[in-house]
């Protein structure tokens, strides 16, 4: 009996592991006492050498699930620079492409290779620095609609989904302005009276700017404050506000842990933050925060922000946010720093920036900036620029300077911050973003059409409807834009709201006692799946977060 109670305890101790966990499986040592208390005549050869083999490999499946997450993150740098490199010369470059690929580098290294110090300067003119508009259409219901009398329309195409359209007639060009919203996009025309001969109706001009229409008729939008919430669905991505990373690089950092440790900040560093913006104090600061703890310090007593063009800029530091003790991550200061879109990177030395080195869903673009030249030399402070970004956000501008050196403090500024803006910006259109504002577009369109037909149908004095709040209507107009993260939260909270109005029921989730489904609960079933799916809540629970404005 004592010996099978040694067996059974040999037995749960080798199995005695959590793949969820960070630790190890058992030791050598162990393994070695499992062994001991093994009697030798109750073991056969063949089945043990066959157990350990099958154990080992167990063991190593095991270390491989439970690998931390900086081992799985870590970036492998290339080897010594050799070959093409070292024709540039002294000075390494400021971008190494990634191994794996996946990034485009400005200006790539060949033409860095052929830079000859004779070469002319190009794009150094400020008026070529002009900022991307990300939505050109948007305020054109605010700027030719609102002004004037014009009527607003609602439908349900069968194969296109909401259909929001606005019509207009600008009797001084005796004309028709129209603006057919889809969930793709919105589109814009204006077509001279003289073509028709009679007023054409809300289905000949929807039809006229998308021959895709199918819908027989529209809703009448006869909602007093309908103006607002259409202008507040048609601004939804137009936004003053962004935020950028900074991050200090230091010769000789290569990995990520390295270079988000940075606590210290040298003259030279300081001296380029001087260029982004002004250093404020976070304590009961009133401006835009980008996300920053204003009244508790939870993230830092300091941060850059800056007014431009309009504007307003806030830089997550990477040196001004929370350093944690024993944290080689440093979770605090990746929290926002890995959850803006563009980041800048300040180098000093001669270690090139590696594309993928920070590991981040969000994270596109990097503009790196090093400083080639010192203050007290001959001509003053030179700083040379660089750019890289995933492969699938499409180019940007203000052009690089050939060479790509800045000596003017003032071009650098103006430089950099329309880069970044416009960074952001075309960063949008890479496939993952694409994707993602393509869904909050077509919730905030749903929601917007619900609030339209139900409040109409209200004002008109349907019984069938409830009444509606006039400050419920007026929330979704107040609140604003707030990035296309944000609306997403705000679409599905008020297309919820909207389905109550309607009467539509919501989902019951698990209950014991609750009814099996019959045929006739179909359409309630079917209403819940007009909600976003489970994927896109995780999507905004994970990402909504650090994105949140004030």
């Amino acid at each position: 009996m004592e010996r099978e109670k040694k067996n059974d305890m040999s037995f749960s101790r080798k199995r005695s592991f959590t793949f969820g966990a960070y630790g190890r499986p058992d030791s050598v040592e162990d393994n070695q006492l499992d062994c001991l208390d093994s009697p030798a005549g109750d073991s056969k050869p063949s089945l043990s050498s066959s157990n350990t083999q099958r154990e080992a490999e167990l063991f190593e499946i095991i270390a491989k699930l439970q690998g931390s997450r900086i081992d799985e993150q870590r970036c492998e740098f290339p080897p010594p620079l050799k070959c093409q490199l070292l024709t540039i010369g002294s000075d390494l470059p400021l971008i190494l492409p990634s191994k794996l690929g996946g990034y485009w580098v400005d200006p790539p290294l060949e033409k860095l290779i052929d830079m000859s110090p004779t070469s002319t300067h190009q794009g150094l003119d400020l008026e070529s620095y002009d900022i991307m508009e990300r939505d050109a259409e948007a305020k054109i219901y605010h700027e030719c609609f609102r002004s004037r009398h014009h009527h607003s329309f609602t439908a349900v195409d069968p194969s296109l989904g909401s259909l929001v359209l606005s019509v207009c007639l600008e009797e001084e060009e005796n004309r028709l302005r129209v603006i057919l919203r889809m969930k793709e996009c919105s589109l814009h025309g204006t077509f001279s009276v003289s073509l028709f001969p009679n007023m054409p109706s809300a289905v000949e001009l929807a039809k006229m700017l998308c021959d895709k229409v199918t819908v027989s008729k529209f809703d009448v939008v006869s909602y007093l404050k309908a103006p607002d919430l259409i202008k507040t669905f048609d601004e939804h991505r137009v936004s003053s506000n962004f935020k950028f990373g900074v991050i200090y690089q230091k010769e000789g950092q290569l990995t990520e842990e390295d270079i988000l440790s940075n606590n210290e900040e040298s003259e030279e560093f300081k001296d380029f933050l001087m260029i982004l913006g002004e250093t404020v104090q976070l304590q009961g600061f009133t401006g835009f925060r980008g996300g920053l703890d204003v009244c508790h310090g939870q993230t830092g007593s300091e941060a850059v922000f800056t007014s431009f063009h309009g504007r307003d800029v806030m830089f997550h530091v990477a040196t001004k946010l929370p350093f944690t003790e024993g944290d080689p991550q440093q979770l605090q200061r990746k929290r926002h720093i890995g959850n803006d879109i563009v980041a800048v990177v300040f180098q000093e030395g001669q270690t090139p920036f590696l594309c993928d080195v920070i590991k981040s869903h969000f994270l596109h673009c990097f503009l790196v900036v090093r400083r080639t030249q010192k203050k007290e030399e001959a001509g003053g402070g030179a700083f040379q620029v660089s750019v890289t970004a995933r492969e699938d956000v499409p180019p940007f501008g203000p052009g690089i300077p050939d060479p790509p050196i800045f000596r003017d403090r003032s071009h650098l500024r103006e430089f950099l911050l329309t880069k970044l803006i416009n960074a952001e910006i075309s960063c949008y259109k890479a496939e993952q973003f694409s994707k993602l504002e393509l869904r909050t577009r077509s919730s905030l369109l749903e929601s917007l059409r619900n609030e339209l037909f139900t409040r109409s149908q209200c004002m008109m004095g349907d019984p069938s409807l409830p009444a509606v709040s006039t400050s419920e209507a007026g929330r979704a107009a107040s609140e604003g834009s707030g990035g296309f993260i944000e609306n997403f939260k705000r679409a599905i909270r008020v297309r919820s709201h909207s389905f109550e109005n309607l009467g539509v029921p919501r989902k019951i989730t698990g209950n014991a006692s609750s009814k099996p489904k019959t045929d006739k609960d179909g359409e309630s079933d079917k209403s819940a799946t007009l909600l976003p799916d489970n994927s896109a809540r995780t999507e905004v629970k994970d990402q909504a977060s650090p994105q949140e404005e004030t």
